[in-house]
C-alpha cells in the first residue's frame, strides 16, 4: 500500500450543527442528512467512512463517531490506484481507517477489502463484542443506508475478473456483499458499517446458535423419517 497523507483532513473544514439530524454542508454551506454521501447542490463529498471502531460514516469535519463515540481516523492517498470500482467502475483509492487498509471508490463510496485484511477486522469485532459482553439483540445499525438493487448484479472480482458470490453477511445480518474466496470481499456505500455493528452485537453467536438449532431439526428430521419407514416396513409383514 502507498503512503497515505491526512489531506482529506482538512483543519479548515467546518461543520455547523443547526439542530440533531441537520448539518451543512462545508463547502457551500447547503443543508445536508449527517449520512449524505454528496451534496445535493455541488456534489461535493460528504459523510465518509471514518470511524475506527465501527466503521461508521462520519460527515465531513466531525471529529468523533455518532454511533460508538471513537475518534475519527481516516488518512487517504491522493493517488488514484489501477482497480476499477466492481459496481460503477470509477476510481478507486487507498484508505486506512484506524488500522484497516482498504480501497474506496470516489463515484459510489462502494468499499474493497482484501481477504486477510477483513478476516482480521472480523475477528477483532468478534473479541471485542465477547470482551465488552454485548446485547445479542442486533440493531440493524445504518440499514438504510445501502438502498436495494433494482436488479441483482454479479460483479467481477477485482484481482481475478470472475463474478463474485453474492451473500449475507453471517446468514443472519440481512447485508449482502459480494465475496470472492481468497481475493476480498466489496461492500456498498454503509454495508461495512451494518456488517462491523452486526459483529459487536453479538451476530456471530446468533449465526452459530442458529447453525446448532438447524442441525438439531434436520436429526430429530431424520429419526422421524427412520421411525416411520421402520412402522411402514413392520405393517407390511
Amino acid at each position: 500500500m502507498p503512503k497515505l497523507s491526512a489531506a482529506g483532513e482538512n483543519a479548515d473544514t467546518q461543520v455547523v450543527q443547526t439542530n440533531v439530524t441537520m448539518l451543512r454542508c462545508p463547502s457551500c454551506g447547503a443543508p445536508a442528512a449527517p449520512d449524505a454521501g454528496r451534496c445535493a447542490y455541488c456534489q461535493s463529498r460528504l459523510a465518509v467512512i471514518g470511524c475506527p471502531v465501527c466503521m461508521a460514516l462520519l460527515f465531513q469535519g466531525a471529529a468523533f463517531c455518532p454511533s460508538c463515540g471513537a475518534a475519527r481516523s481516516r488518512v487517504e492517498d491522493t493517488q488514484a490506484h489501477p482497480t476499477k470500482c466492481p459496481a460503477c467502475r470509477g476510481e478507486m483509492r487507498w484508505i486506512r481507517v484506524g488500522e484497516i487498509d482498504l480501497l474506496e471508490c470516489a463515484s459510489c463510496d462502494g468499499t474493497w477489502i482484501e481477504a486477510p485484511t477483513f478476516e482480521r477486522l472480523c475477528a477483532r469485532r468478534e473479541q471485542q463484542a465477547v470482551v465488552a459482553q454485548k446485547s445479542p439483540a442486533s440493531k440493524k445499525a445504518g440499514g438504510s443506508l445501502a438502498a436495494a438493487p433494482d436488479r441483482i448484479r454479479y460483479r467481477p472480482c477485482p484481482q481475478c475478473g470472475k463474478m463474485m458470490n453474492r451473500q449475507n453477511f453471517g446468514r443472519l445480518s440481512g447485508t449482502i456483499v459480494d465475496t470472492c474466496a481468497g481475493h476480498g470481499t466489496f461492500l456498498d456505500r454503509g454495508e461495512l458499517h451494518q456488517v462491523v455493528r452486526f459483529i459487536l452485537d453479538g451476530g456471530f453467536d446468533r449465526m452459530r446458535e442458529a447453525e446448532l438449532q438447524r442441525l438439531k431439526e434436520e436429526q430429530q428430521r431424520l429419526r422421524d423419517l427412520e421411525l416411520h419407514l421402520s412402522r411402514s416396513r413392520g405393517g407390511q409383514l
